[in-house]
């Protein structure tokens, strides 16, 4: 791979370049980074201003295919499609683009419930699938939330997988991590949301559950489902009215379907 950092720029993305650094990995940044691969993914990342980047290795193909441009001084290291599948995942599909960035900084749940209360929170109990979790940031983004709520532990940490998943969502809806996810969902309630948990076995549908105020909806984990005491912290617990022939949705389809009701609901749809 050759180092070159005076690619032709186009118009420029609104990322900062932080100081660059050489070597090659096997799929996993240094200590404090991570390292994200994909067109979307890294676009959103390079487009985030909150993001201090690290390194771009690319191929020009790949950067041809941003949709907006690099700064002009944007150090890049070229490199073929072969060597960039030897510095993630195996077989992940980097689409010529692997950069290696610092996390996010951290978001605090009182920062999001001084926000807009119209928008819905989407509340994680121990889904632990990052592509589940990326997925689930995809509907986030599309669906106008104001953010996703995990615990720090029991979530997948912040990768290059999830992010690929979420296809730029990770970048635009925040993540508010909390030690303790019961606790988290009483100052929910006392900032004026109504708390849903989806479970299949609730009496009410989803649609007969939801106010017409502010709704925290809150999905369980894959397989078993929200546990019992964060069920308690629920004001209500709702099913999606799905066919018998199935017995559960993935919770990352069961949050896109929960997200669309939410949307809907004042429309008499």
């Amino acid at each position: 791979m050759s180092k070159q950092s005076d690619a032709k720029p186009k118009r420029a993305l609104r990322g900062r370049a932080g100081r660059m650094q050489g070597g090659r990995g096997s799929g996993r940044a240094s200590a404090g980074a991570v390292r994200l691969w994909g067109r979307h993914a890294v676009e959103a990342a390079l487009m985030n201003p909150e993001r201090n980047h690290r390194k771009l290795w690319a191929t020009r193909e790949g950067v041809d295919s941003l949709d907006g441009e690099l700064p002009p001084d944007f150090a890049v290291e070229w490199a073929s499609a072969a060597d960039l599948g030897r510095l993630v995942a195996r077989d992940a599909p980097h689409q010529g683009l692997v950069l290696d960035c610092d996390m996010l900084p951290d978001i605090y749940l009182s920062e999001v419930l001084d926000g807009d209360l119209a928008r819905p929170l989407v509340v994680l109990d121990q889904v632990t699938d990052p592509h589940n979790v990326g997925a689930i940031m995809r509907s986030a983004a599309s669906f106008n939330a104001c953010a996703v709520l995990t615990q720090d532990r029991h979530a997948p940490p912040e990768s290059g997988t999830l992010a690929k998943s979420a296809s730029g969502a990770l970048e635009v809806v925040p993540w508010v991590r909390v030690v303790n996810l019961a606790r988290a969902l009483d100052e929910v309630a006392e900032a004026g949301y109504w708390r849903i948990g989806l479970a299949g076995d609730a009496e009410a549908t989803l649609a007969q559950a939801l106010p017409a105020g502010p709704v925290a909806l809150v999905l369980g984990a894959e397989g078993d489902g929200m546990r019992h005491n964060i069920g308690q912290h629920c004001d209500a617990l709702a099913r999606l009215p799905i066919s018998e022939a199935m017995e559960s949705l993935n919770v990352s389809n069961a949050a896109a379907i929960a997200l669309y009701a939410a949307s809907i609901r004042d429309l008499g749809v």
